[in-house]
């Protein structure tokens, strides 16, 4: 069986850089300019932190969490979740864990 072989990883030239960056600063999250350019969301902050950007903090808001216990509680999994609030998972399990709510492994069972 033969194995996929690596994708090389996209490096941005000068002038996509200040693109990103300047989208960065009007608002866009590191997942929106992840997917503009073709990249992984910890490039698009590696290359923030390396021009020294300020990154926004962005958590959920209680509508949001409120929003994420319903979903989580119909049987999406965090990523899911994660995905339709434009969060991380670990976020969501974050706001989870601090809201009380059971979670689940990645096999759906209860964790302990």
């Amino acid at each position: 069986m033969e194995h996929p072989k690596p994708r090389r990883v996209r490096q941005l030239d000068a002038e996509e850089v200040a693109e990103l960056i300047t989208g960065y600063k009007a608002g866009a999250t590191v997942y929106e300019l992840a997917n503009r350019f073709g990249i992984e969301r910890r490039t698009v902050s590696g290359i923030l932190h390396r021009h020294d950007v300020p990154m926004r903090r962005r958590g959920l808001s209680p509508d949001q969490v409120d929003t994420a216990i319903h979903l989580y509680r119909l049987g999406w999994p965090l990523a899911k979740v994660g995905n339709h609030l434009d969060v991380n998972h670990t976020t969501v399990l974050a706001a989870l864990r601090r809201r009380g709510v059971p979670t689940r492994d990645s096999q759906g069972r209860a964790r302990r």
